[in-house]
């Protein structure tokens, strides 16, 4: 009686796909990352500085600000620049937190809750967006070119280092592009996204308190106003809003498609039902 060969065992190879996809996805996202912030810098630098026009739209925040009673930049202005000890360390925040602190979040988002970071990626990519057609449509002079109302710019004032410090830094922005401010729409986007997302209680405060700080420094740094603050905040906000509701349905959608694929594989055994 012959005997059966036994049968050889297969060397189980790992999936080449299952092994790059990793790799493949950060580094997508960093070329994503990478086209869409060079992108974003030079729709800023292309947009015209209509000098003009940035002027009227200042007078024109600054009267509705006033008959709101919320023109509160001036004296939180000249607030920052009787503490030297605080302006110095405030010109490095608005100039280094921004980017500092949004990019380790998106970084912490991809590592730690990776299941998190489409969504909250996509939305800050909306706000922002948004944000270059506020550019364009109503370029703003920020509250530091105001000179003749009173306001000081505590980088030329305390010869300190900051975002616009130097004539060569200043030339490759838009100085202009501040309605909306993004400076609070991405505190509010890295806050949302922490308090929601982190297990640490810690964390989740000084999460929370980072845009009250931003806000803060913007305004007694004269560089941005009230209104253009909220600006950034409701535009940013309604991004995330959307992307939240957007994943609410496909939540509520994918259950209902396994419901009916489970209700036609179970009337699959020749009852009437399966006719």
């Amino acid at each position: 009686m012959a005997q059966l060969a036994a049968p050889r065992p297969v060397d189980k190879q790992p999936a080449v796909s299952s092994v790059r996809s990793p790799a493949l996805r950060l580094w997508r996202e960093l070329a994503l990352a990478a086209a869409f912030y060079c992108a974003y810098t030079l729709v800023r630098l292309l947009i015209p500085h209509d000098e003009t026009a940035a002027y009227a739209h200042a007078s024109q925040v600054l009267r509705l600000e006033h008959t709101l009673g919320i023109d509160v930049e001036l004296d939180l202005n000249h607030a920052l620049l009787r503490a030297p000890s605080l302006a110095k360390p405030a010109n490095w925040f608005y100039a280094t937190a921004h980017f500092a602190v949004t990019l380790t979040v998106l970084v912490w988002l991809y590592r730690r809750r990776p299941e998190h970071f489409h969504r909250l990626r996509t939305a800050l990519m909306v706000a922002t967006g948004i944000a270059l057609l506020g550019f364009w449509l109503y370029p703003l002079a920020p509250p530091r070119f105001l000179g003749g109302r009173g306001f000081v710019d505590p980088v030329v004032a305390l010869h300190s280092f900051g975002l616009y410090s130097s004539p060569e830094a200043g030339s490759l922005t838009n100085q202009f592009a501040a309605m909306p401010s993004m400076h609070a729409g991405w505190a509010l986007w890295c806050a949302v996204a922490v308090v929601t997302l982190s297990k640490r209680p810690w964390v989740r405060a000084i999460a929370a308190l980072y845009p009250v700080v931003t806000i803060l420094v913007i305004f007694s740094t004269a560089n941005h106003y009230v209104v253009d603050a909220v600006a950034g905040v409701v535009i940013t906000a309604s991004a995330l809003l959307i992307g939240r509701l957007s994943l609410a349905k496909m939540t509520r959608i994918g259950p209902m498609k396994d419901h009916k694929v489970t209700n036609k594989t179970s009337n699959t055994d020749g009852s009437p039902d399966s006719i």
